[in-house]
């Protein structure tokens, strides 16, 4: 396989790099100045594309590699991807599911941890030395409180038994009832955020799903609700997002992800109200190297003729 075509669209782990060195002729495509000359040299040999949540494989792309046969990406989420041309073209697309769902599922409940008992704030009180001018503000309880999931997918689904053991009750919205599950169905987001305390974002990032969380929602959430998301940035109306949060209309907010990354805006910054990380879901050593490790797996599998272990399309 070792002249097998493999482009790489953007830095990702240096694990999956070797790993790929080792059984792929590997193109690093964000080390080329001249993109579309590199692509034109390229156009015949490269027969995969390795991307991630922030670059993958648009139509121009796609249609700029006769060759390419498969698109393999370093995450769950598939919005990078033009899912269309690729059945279109006949090219196999795979991603990463279950290997990340722990550790999203983790730090969903770390942020709203972070975010009610001001963690990040207390932390900053103590190396500050303002402890010795006196205690710390009170802060708000988490356990009992009520979680609004939208969508009960791997991820939500684990996100909701950890808020149990929170004894917390769990609400969720998604696109049809889950008959499997006790969870209190809402048939629409503002009738969730309606009835929780805490709202989560855990959907696949769509058309459809875009400002999914819109000021009707985050209105609906009200001065004492909170937004978690861990999905993708687009899921929230980022511009209306900084409006409610200032005018005080949504108690707070604890974001993984952003509508530009790694652009935030600005006057998040100052919120006392806010948890800012930078789309660190996933972000575990063990957790990275067995998502590389599926990567490689799928490649592989496609370039034997067997099986795809996580095919999408």
């Amino acid at each position: 396989m070792e002249s097998i075509g493999v482009l790489m669209m953007c830095p990702m782990s240096s694990y999956l790099e070797n790993e790929l060195e080792k059984r792929f002729n590997l193109l690093r495509f964000w080390t080329c100045p001249e993109k579309s000359v590199f692509l034109e040299s390229h156009r015949n040999s490269i027969r995969a594309v390795v991307g991630n949540a922030s670059a993958g494989a648009d139509a121009q792309l796609i249609n700029d590699l006769p060759k390419l046969e498969i698109v393999s990406s370093f995450s769950v989420g598939l919005d990078k991807i033009d899912l269309g041309k690729c059945k279109e073209k006949g090219i196999r697309v795979t991603n990463t599911p279950d290997v990340l769902t722990e550790d999203v599922a983790d730090l969903a409940i770390g942020l709203i941890l972070a975010l009610l008992r001001r963690l990040c704030e207390c932390d900053r009180y103590v190396r500050s030395g303002k402890w010795k001018q006196g205690d710390f503000q009170l802060t708000t309880k988490f356990s009992g409180k009520s979680v609004g999931i939208i969508g009960l997918g791997r991820i939500g689904t684990a996100i909701a038994k950890r808020a149990q053991a929170f004894s917390c009750p769990i609400n969720y919205y998604s696109r049809t009832v889950k008959p499997d599950v006790a969870y209190k169905y809402y048939p629409t987001v503002v009738d969730l955020a309606q009835n929780s305390d805490i709202l989560v974002v855990a959907c696949p990032l769509t058309d459809q799903t875009r400002h999914i969380v819109d000021r009707q929602v985050m209105d609906a959430l009200g001065a004492k609700g909170v937004l978690i998301n861990i999905g993708r940035g687009p899921h929230v109306d980022e511009q209306e997002l900084v409006k409610a949060l200032t005018e005080g209309r949504l108690g707070g907010a604890a974001l993984d992800v952003f509508e530009h990354e790694p652009h935030v805006p600005e006057e998040l910054f100052g919120l006392e109200n806010v948890v800012l990380l930078p789309h660190v879901g996933s972000g575990t050593v063990e957790t990275r190297n067995a998502m590389a490790d599926l990567v490689v797996r799928n490649l592989e599998a496609h370039f034997s003729g067997k099986s795809l272990l996580t095919p999408v399309v």
